[in-house]
Order: C-alpha cells, then sequence, then structure tokens
C-alpha cells in the first residue's frame, strides 16, 4: 500500500475495529471469529483470510480421574499426559485442572484437546532440570538444542490452553540474572541460594556458567558437540515456557503464564492463531523474558491482553541469517489489538530474526507503560529478510526511558551517525545481497507518548536506507531528544508534534533523501540538517 492510499485505509479504521468489537467467546470451544467478525477481514489494510477457530467435543476427563493430586510434592506428569492422550484418542474434547497446586514436569499437548485450567488452579512446572529431556529445536532463530519445554506441541492441531488457572515456569531455577538489575538484599538472598559469579552475573549452576561461555552470538552454545557436553551445559539450555511449532488452529485463553526459563510464550510456524485476554507475567530482571514471540506464523489474533516482560513484550520474529532464509517462512497476517504491556525492552517489536520476512501486520488500540522503547523495530547485517506493509495506530504511551519509535539496522552495534552529536561518515558501503535486511512500508498513525528519552531514530543502512514511512498524528511530549532521521527515504511526517525539555531544533536529518515535513519536502541531504518543526 503506497503512502497516497493510507487515507482511505485510515477512514476504515473505525469500521474494522467495530466489526471486530468484542471476544466473540461463548466457552472455551470457541475463538474471537464469528460470522460477522469474518466481514471484517475485508475492511483490514490487507487481504487476509478469517482465522480458523477452535472447536471441542463435548468429552471432559479430569486428570483427578488419572491419579493427580494437588499437592505441591507428587510429581503429576505422568497423570495429566496420560489424560491428554486418552482424550485426544477418543476424538478430542476437554482436559480439566482443578483447583489445587499441582507440580508436574513436561505436558505435551495433543490434537483436538482444550486443557483447561479452573479458577486457582496453579500448575508449577518441577526444579528439577533432568524430567526437561534435551531436544532439537529451534531457538532465537537458529536450529540448536534446548530442553523440553514445561508445554510443547509439534504438528497439533485444534489445540487450547483455556481457563482462569495460572501455569508457572519455575524460571528462577534456569535463569542468569545481571547484579545491576537486583536490590542489594535481592543479590545477597540470591548469592546465599547458591550458584556462581562471574563479572556481576548470577548462574544458577557452573553448568550454566559454562553454556554462557559457549556462546558468541546470543544463547546459542558453539563448540557443543557430543551428547556427554551437552548435557554438562543442561541448566544454560533454558526452554521457553510453551513451545508450539507447526500447529493448527490454536487458542490461548485467559490463563496467566508467568516466570518462565527464558521466552515465554513461542508459536512457531502455525496457523491460526487466537490469543485472548490471557496474562504474562515475568520479572522484570528476567533475561531473555520476552512475553509473546509470534515466529514465522500466518493468521494470528492478539488481543484484550496484558504482557509484562523481562525483554521484548509483543515480538514478531521469521528466523535468524541463513537459518530464517533456509525457512522461508514469513511471519504475516497478524492482527495485534487492545493490549497492555508493562515492563519490557519494546511494546510491539519486529525483530531482530526477521531473515524470513515480515509483511501484513495491524497494530490497533494498545498501550505501553515504562516499556524501555515503544514501537520498535531491529534488524543488522547478516539477517537478510524485508519488513514490510506494517500498519500501527491508535498507540498511547507513558514513561519510555529511550525511543518511542526505533528503526534500527545496526541493532548490535552503533551505527554511523546513531550518537546524537557524530557526524555521518561511510567510507565504504557494502552492496546489497541476500544478507541485506529492508525496512519498508510502514504507517504510524495516531500516537501519543509522554516522558521518553529521545522521540524517534531512523537507522537506516546506508546500501539499504528505511524506505516509504508515514508518521501521522503522532503527539510526544517532555521528550530528553527529539527526532533523528538517518539514512531514510520517501519518508512523511504530517501532524507530528514533539516537545524536548532542551528546546531549540527538534528534528535532525542526514543521508535522507525526499522527506516530507507538514508539506514541505527535503529532496536530499547530504550533511546534517537541523530544524524545529
Amino acid at each position: 500500500m503506497s503512502l497516497h492510499t493510507f487515507k482511505k485505509w485510515s477512514m476504515s479504521v473505525g469500521l474494522t475495529a467495530l466489526l471486530l468489537g468484542g471476544s466473540g467467546c461463548s466457552g472455551p470451544s470457541q475463538s474471537a471469529t464469528s460470522e460477522t467478525q469474518a466481514t471484517s477481514y475485508k475492511q483490514l489494510p490487507f487481504e487476509m483470510e478469517a482465522i480458523r477457530p477452535t472447536s471441542f467435543p463435548d468429552y471432559t476427563r479430569s486428570i483427578v480421574e488419572y491419579g493427580a493430586t494437588p499437592d505441591g510434592m507428587t510429581l503429576n506428569t505422568e497423570a495429566i499426559n496420560q489424560a491428554i492422550g486418552e482424550v485426544s484418542a477418543h476424538g478430542g474434547g476437554t482436559v480439566n485442572i482443578p483447583a489445587g497446586l499441582w507440580l508436574t514436569g513436561p505436558i505435551v499437548l495433543q490434537s483436538n484437546v482444550n486443557l483447561h485450567l479452573e479458577e486457582n488452579a496453579l500448575v508449577l512446572f518441577a526444579a528439577d532440570h533432568t524430567l526437561y529431556p534435551i531436544i532439537s529445536t529451534s531457538f532465537e532463530g537458529l536450529e540448536t538444542r534446548r530442553c523440553q519445554s514445561p508445554v510443547s506441541a509439534t504438528e497439533a492441531e485444534n489445540i487450547a490452553i483455556t481457563g482462569k488457572g495460572v501455569i508457572d515456569g519455575n524460571g528462577d531455577t534456569w535463569r542468569p540474572v545481571k547484579k545491576s538489575k537486583m536490590t542489594g538484599n535481592q543479590w545477597k538472598n540470591l548469592l546465599e541460594s547458591g550458584g556462581v559469579v562471574d563479572k556481576d552475573i548470577w548462574y544458577p549452576s557452573e553448568g550454566s556458567l559454562k553454556g554462557a561461555n559457549a556462546c558468541k552470538d546470543f544463547n546459542v552454545p558453539e563448540g557443543i558437540n557430543t551428547p556427554e557436553e551437552w548435557n554438562s551445559i543442561r541448566d544454560w539450555l533454558r526452554p521457553v515456557l510453551l513451545s508450539f511449532i507447526k500447529c493448527k488452529r490454536v487458542l490461548l485463553e485467559g490463563v496467566t503464564f508467568k516466570n518462565s526459563p527464558s521466552w515465554c510464550l513461542h508459536p512457531l510456524s502455525c496457523e491460526d492463531v487466537t490469543i485472548d485476554r490471557i496474562i504474562v507475567s515475568n520479572p522484570w530482571y528476567s533475561q531473555n523474558g520476552d512475553a509473546l514471540d509470534l515466529e514465522s506464523c500466518n493468521r494470528v489474533l492478539v488481543q484484550n491482553s496484558s504482557f509484562d516482560a523481562g525483554d521484548d513484550g509483543i515480538c514478531i520474529k521469521s528466523g535468524k541469517d541463513a537459518d530464517g532464509r533456509r525457512r522461508g517462512e514469513p511471519c504475516q497476517n497478524v492482527i495485534i489489538r487492545n493490549n497492555v504491556v508493562l515492563h519490557g525492552h519494546g511494546g510491539f517489536v519486529v525483530g531482530s530474526e526477521m531473515s524470513g520476512g515480515v509483511k501484513n501486520i495491524y497494530v490497533d488500540n494498545c498501550t505501553f507503560l515504562g516499556t524501555d522503547v515503544g514501537l520498535r523495530f531491529k534488524s543488522t547485517r547478516g539477517r537478510g529478510g524485508v519488513v514490510e506493509n506494517i500498519h500501527i495506530n491508535n498507540i498511547n504511551m507513558i514513561n519510555i526511558p529511550n525511543e518511542a519509535l526505533i528503526f534500527n539496522l545496526f541493532y548490535g552495534g552503533k551505527g554511523p551517525g546513531e550518537e546524537d552529536n557524530s557526524t555521518i561518515k561511510v567510507t565504504e558501503i557494502p552492496e546489497v545481497t541476500e544478507e541485506t535486511p529492508a525496512f519498508r512500508d510502514i504507517y504510524i498513525k495516531n500516537v501519543t507518548a509522554k516522558n521518553v528519552g529521545r522521540a524517534i531514530l531512523f537507522n537506516g543502512l546506508p546500501e539499504m536506507p528505511i524506505k516509504n514511512i508515514l508518521l501521522e498524528n503522532i503527539t510526544i511530549s517532555d521528550a530528553k531528544d527529539g527526532v533523528i532521521l538517518n539514512r531514510t527515504e520517501e519518508a512523511v511526517l504530517r501532524n507530528v508534534r514533539v516537545s524536548t525539555a532542551k528546546g531549540g531544533d527538534n528534528l535532525r536529518m542526514e543521508g535522507v533523501s525526499h522527506i516530507t515535513v507538514d508539506g514541505k519536502t527535503y529532496d536530499k541531504t547530504d550533511g546534517p540538517v537541523s530544524l524545529k518543526f
């Protein structure tokens, strides 16, 4: 969609919201789609097929029937998985978890099963890491090995987790913790609990530290080959709390997911996913404690939910570098609306693992409260992939210590011109290849932010500028700094208001072309241009 058609789309936003309005859920076997809501997909700014809902037979079994005991001491792994297997073999239905404290090892969901947690049901995953086998999987966009997730499903169809209960991943037994993220008493208590410390980072065991030292790129170990070597770093192989891979017709509704070992919710290569009225709660110090990572999924609705994370809040991904390009599955056709993100590195995030591409994303009516960054787009050379056709509307945010909006193609390093007082110096521009990431055709409208660090930063690549971005009706107040546009083409700023504490010029541009600010076009700027708007 080009900029000149954006106005037409924006006129339909109200109608879209009206038709999508309401969760439409009449019970745990219903997802948030209906005949009326299906017509709303036609009003989106891109073509999208309706999300297929889950549906379960009227057949229920309780885990108590299979010997489960809610005493917080009995390990209920076998009972829960036996109930799931029996209900799936019967043709589908509901596995009921009553109120109580249920200790368990890994749970594997099977086709046509709704795992339903009653109010005051607390499922706690055991701290014994030997219960979680080391398996081949994908993590942080790369093919690697990790421990089996507490909740998982692979190639299952028509599955759900519903109810009013809580699923606790017991992540504190897995995660390293930085001293800088704890109070003095918290750090003291952590040291007294055991573990080892290296460079002001606490690790739960020597094996966890060994695994960290084997990682050169994010959290995927290198040079670990034999089963014995993998087992020696088991404590480092922190799983995501919920891993659904290649599943179809998925519903998460009403449940609280908390305290994940690493990422919390990770649907990968899934289709027809509905996430409605859930709560994700991770401690703010939880390393890699992302709330929701949608990776290479197609047709997704995320609505009416609350996310509190130690890392990114709502994040869109599609694999990393060569592994992601080889998979070649974009994350696409996603509606994200009526959500709140509390603490997190970013409220709504794309990347940095986006090598398979991201397209057709609609974000509406979301609130960010104290996230490090508000709207965050990140990638770097080597990723490849195209991020395009992203539509964001009606965002409110407060107390954002860094940028309210950032596009950064130098993620993990400083790009020329990224620092406030630097001047862009590019001596050699790389060729554009399949490893060159691209952000383009992104439309952001009706954003209000207060008390932020830098208002907006565009930090494109010299060989691949950020292209065709519309910012309309943006109000950012009490910002420490204004707007910086580096290596950007064909951006339009329409009714963008930024007030900074230092006053004076609030827009700086360098290495840009065809930038329109309130009707005035700057065809090309090689050197820095500073102005007030």
